[in-house]
This record gives structure tokens, sequence and C-alpha cells, in this order.
């Protein structure tokens, strides 16, 4: 079975395995595992910030950072389709109690945008507290923000007072898509969570880093939220090990959803997107997505269902059926080729 539902199915390597099975552990909670302590502290340094904390997943690094940042009743700025609003189950209003401002219409946005929607302090409204930005971003297909846009919406935050967070999830995809460095990326956060389950393949934990103090309050909060881990390091060795040796792969699954988007160029039924990194999104021109996804597993295929939102794409939304599909270290070329075919297959069918 080729699945290409996401790049969270990933199955951990051999070497990833053991170097699990031989980690050094102890009481994470107490602060004494070695492992975790090395993990946190090589992505601090990879980001440039003075610290990090291991939490078990994506969805806890972005909300225990954003409720660090924040108090109840404030606005955090986001993008369309943002991960912390469209796919952490109202987090930030349940946990946080925040409300959000979004803004743009493909995920990113412009400064003009962050200081049109600026609500400052008062007595009648919530005060706009910080400016979340997704990098890359998931639901618009793995899109790279220009960085000279992402200086000047980091730069006019900060002018304005408010706190920048960056859902950096898959900053290491961001970084090889630009050739650059993922301290680079998160240059002008004050906050950055990052994934290591995602493209890097390892099988759980995030990391969130930032200032010093700023983390102290974010471990407080992991703990709140059933964040503390015992022996963590059999976990964290996976994310090390896929620090130090998965980042630079990446570019393979870049060139290989390249090439599964060019193996759909011109097939009957279908729209691609051309990629930027490594998520392929495929309008249907007839028949739905249930219907697309069930045909395609019946040939060894797996893929998911997208909902396109209606500020991206205006007056679309209604006849739109999108489906995505994400190449990771699990899916070679040759499985590439097999997908695109299959895919062209069944959508010419519909």
């Amino acid at each position: 079975m080729i699945d290409l539902r996401s790049d969270t199915v990933t199955r951990p390597t051999q070497a990833m395995r053991k170097a699990m099975a031989d980690a050094e552990v102890g009481d994470d909670v107490y602060g004494e595992d070695p492992t975790v302590i090395r993990l946190q502290e090589r992505v601090a340094a990879l980001l440039g910030k003075e610290a990090a904390l291991f939490v078990p997943s994506g969805t806890m690094a972005n909300q225990v950072a954003l409720a660090a940042a924040t108090r109840h009743g404030d606005e955090v700025i986001i993008g369309v389709g943002a991960h912390c609003w469209r796919y952490e189950s109202g987090a930030l209003a349940a946990l946080a109690g925040c409300q959000t401002q979004v803004i743009g219409t493909d995920g990113t946005f412009t400064a003009a945008d962050v200081r049109a929607a600026y609500k400052p302090e008062d007595p009648y409204g919530a005060a706009t507290r910080v400016v979340a930005v997704e990098n890359t971003h998931n639901a618009m297909g793995g899109i790279v923000w220009d960085r000279a846009r992402l200086a000047e919406v980091t730069a006019a935050s900060h002018a304005l007072g408010m706190w920048n967070h960056l859902d950096g999830a898959r900053i290491w995809n961001a970084a090889v898509a630009q050739g650059a460095s993922e301290r680079e990326l998160a240059d002008g956060f004050d906050s950055v969570s990052v994934c290591l389950s995602k493209g890097l393949g390892a099988p759980a934990g995030s990391v969130i880093a930032g200032p010093r103090d700023f983390i102290k309050k974010c471990h407080r909060l992991r703990k709140m939220y059933g964040g503390g881990m015992r022996q963590a390091g059999i976990l964290a060795a996976g994310g090390l090990h896929a620090v130090e040796h998965h980042r630079a792969r990446l570019a393979e699954d870049h060139a290989n959803a390249k090439a599964l988007a060019e193996g759909l160029a011109g097939a009957r039924g279908v729209r691609v997107l051309a990629p930027q990194t490594n998520i392929v999104m495929i309008d249907l021109e007839r028949g739905t997505t249930a219907q697309a996804i069930e045909r395609a597993k019946a040939q060894g295929v797996m893929i998911g269902a997208m909902r396109v939102d209606a500020r991206s794409h205006p007056g679309e939304l209604a006849n739109t059926q999108r489906i995505r599909a994400v190449v990771h270290l699990d899916v070679d070329r040759a499985a590439v080729s097999r997908a695109a075919q299959v895919i062209a297959e069944v959508a010419a069918a519909l």
C-alpha cells in the first residue's frame, strides 16, 4: 500500500529504532532525562533561541506556546486555514480562552494586514496579543512564506507590541526549499514550535523554543495539559536522530512531490497545484473526494481529502473537491509514479 495521506504515517528507520533502544533515559518530569535535555539544547541552537521544551505533539506545542503568550480574552491573528485554529479541536478558545482574527487569503498575509487587524488594549474589546504564522502552511499545500514578507510581518508585529509565534511544524521543509537555515527562518519570532513526527519521520514529539523565562512558563503549562512524560528519552532519541540525519533528505521528498505533480499534468479530470515542498493538492473536476479516495485505495494508493476555504477560493467553494497527497521518506520515486498513474485513472473514470 502506498500511503500518501500524510507525512505523519512514516515509520522509524532501523537506525532510528536502534537509537531509541539504546537511549539513555531519566525522569523528564524531574528534568533528569539526558536524551531529552540533549534534544532540547540541539533544537534551541538550531533555531537560535535560548531554551526549548520537548512535548508529545504538535498541537500541544502550539497551544502551550500560545497560552503562555496570552491571557484569557486576548486575540490571536492567524492566516486562513491555520493549523492552530482549524486542526487543534478549538483549543485556543477552550484552553487558552483566546479568540482569533483570520487575515489574508492564501495562508500568508502582509504587514499592512497585521496593522489593519490590530486592536490595542481597551476596556471594551479583545486586545490583539499575538501574530501566529504557519511555515510551511499545511492546508494551503505546503507553501513557503516569502522571507521578505515574513520579516515585514514580524517587524510590524513587534512595533505594535505583539508577540510573534511561528508554527514551524514543517520548518525543516521550508528551510530546504529556500536553501536557508532554520535559524534564519525563525529569526524575528519570539516562540517557535517544530514537529519531529512529520517529514523528519520520528514516531512522536514536537519542541517549543523561545526565551528561557517563556519556556519556564511553557513547562508548567505542559504539565497542566497532561504532557509531562517520564522516561521520554526513548521518544526524544528518535527525534534527535531525525534532526541529525533526516533534514537534508527532505529534498528527495520535494523532488518526488514535483514528480507526482508532473505525472498528473494533463490528466483528465484533475487540476494540480504546483507543489513548493512535499504536499501536492489535486482538485477534481468531477466526482467526489470520497469516491476518489475509495477507488484509489482499492488500487493500493491512500490519499486524503481537504476542505477548500472560501476565502482562498472565492466563488469556487461549492464546486471544488480537493484531495491531498503528501510525500515522505517511506515513498520512493517508483511509488510516486505508480500513485500518479492510479490517481489519473481514478479521476478520469469519475
